[in-house]
């Protein structure tokens, strides 16, 4: 199987391959170990993220979302230039073309599996039609325990006396300059 994540330590990110059962894998930047949690495999199965300590897991198609993006924008820019000279049939072909091709692409593309808290992206998992599609529920949860998270933080930095970097000193209008925090 193939993992695509984000360090915990570094931060940077990074592919790995993990076999069924392994114990641990470095991160190829910082060469930090990562522990698999001894939870993360049932009956071959991934039933838990192996970076962060999130069950949440969907299934994906592997495609990058902001190609597919740029496909319609292309066909759509593409197509305004036929339309303004009065060529509505040349217009609907290029419509009709990029789109064709972006559901092509989205056709022949295998699926992955992703971690709703870090995204943390597997690849080639066995039996991955049993995992579930991407819940908009779950996703928005973890959306709003890392907004959470971070306000959390922000307040905590404020009470030790200093803002968090990058952020307006207490009290300072919005055209002032930033205050820098501390540097961890």
């Amino acid at each position: 199987m193939n993992l695509t994540f984000l360090c915990p330590n570094c931060e940077q990110p990074a592919r790995e391959e993990i076999a069924l059962g392994q114990g641990e894998y470095a991160c190829p930047h910082c060469q930090q170990a990562i522990q698999v949690p001894a939870n993360a495999w049932k009956d071959g199965k991934l039933q838990r993220c192996l970076i962060c300590p999130s069950d949440d897991l969907f299934v994906r198609k592997d495609f990058p979302q902001a190609l597919g993006v740029g496909i319609v924008v292309v066909g759509f820019v593409a197509s305004s230039i036929p339309w303004a000279y009065g060529y509505p049939f040349w217009t609907y072909v290029i419509l009709f073309a990029t789109a064709g091709l972006d559901v092509l692409l989205y056709a022949i593309m295998p699926n992955s599996l992703m971690c709703y808290r870090c995204g943390a992206q597997y690849r080639s998992v066995p039996d991955l039609e049993t995992y579930e599609a991407f819940d908009l529920t779950t996703h928005e949860r973890h959306r709003q325990s890392k907004i959470r998270l971070a306000e959390a933080r922000a307040d905590q930095a404020r009470r030790a006396g200093h803002s968090p970097e990058g952020t307006l000193a207490p009290g300072a209008a919005s055209g002032e300059q930033l205050v820098e925090g501390p540097k961890a």
